[in-house]
């Protein structure tokens, strides 16, 4: 299983328009972020986890391959706002969604036109799956695991997929999460930045739910340009933290 990162920024990415900070003037490839998302896959499955408003530049830059669903973590713009761009995957079908119940919802008032009793040729069509945490999800050969995460007062979803976790958005994470992903292969976390925030994990938290999950590797994304530069501030990271950028791709072990 290989999972690549579509996007690793922050709701505004990096650079963020109108900043002429070091990070935001940056000409690292690596300090460039688009919206968080990420494409996981198998021999025989592709998902994408989240579909932001960079989905169709994310997606040809990956050649466009084919996709068999998608998993939402909340319905943030920066994480729905590109389902319109999923119509080229919507033919002959109605492309399966996979989320909380609340995000459905939400994604029926935000695109109302794909839920349509009569729509206009060509827009997209979706099939909604609501998942629940403590539910698996198996999609072909993947089997997914919702876990329950907070967002400040929201709580949204990660996903355990093997020995894989994926977390962002997060700003408190729950004891029985932490329970479930202790001692797996790769863990992806959000860190936005080195100074507190509301709703989203620091620097310092990401580290400190690391050190008790202990996996053998790490992987920071959701950053915004207030981190820091890439190789700054992960040459100071511990050796089994590493921070993600746009288009790595890793292979779960």
């Amino acid at each position: 299983m290989k999972l690549r990162f579509l996007g690793t920024g922050t709701s505004t990415g990096v650079p963020q328009i109108g900043c002429k900070c070091k990070v935001c003037q940056s000409f690292n490839k690596k300090d460039k972020r688009l919206r968080a998302s990420a494409l996981l896959y198998t021999e025989n499955t592709n998902l994408l986890i989240d579909c932001g408003p960079d989905f169709r530049e994310q997606i040809l830059c990956c050649d466009s391959p084919h996709l068999d669903a998608l998993l939402i973590t909340h319905s943030h713009y920066d994480h729905v706002g590109g389902v319109d761009d999923l119509r080229p995957y919507c033919k002959g079908r109605d492309f399966p969604i996979y989320c909380k119940s609340d995000v459905s919802e939400d994604l029926r008032n935000r695109v109302p036109y794909c839920f349509a009793k009569h729509p206009y040729p060509g827009v997209p069509s979706f099939y909604l799956n609501d998942i629940n945490v403590g539910e698996i999800v198996n999609i072909n050969d993947i089997e997914i695991e919702p876990l329950s995460i907070m967002h400040y007062k929201l709580e949204i979803l990660g996903f355990k997929i093997g020995e894989l976790a994926y977390i962002t958005d997060a700003k408190t994470i729950l004891d029985e999460t932490i329970t479930k992903i202790k001692g797996l292969d790769t863990l992806i976390i959000n860190a936005l930045r080195t100074t507190e925030h509301i709703s989203h994990m620091t620097l310092n938290d990401a580290l400190d739910i690391i050190k008790i999950v202990k996996p053998r590797i790490a992987y920071l994304t959701h950053l915004g340009h207030d981190m820091g530069l890439h190789d700054e501030i992960e040459k100071n990271l511990p050796s089994n933290v590493k921070i993600a950028y746009d288009n790595l791709e890793i292979k779960i072990q």
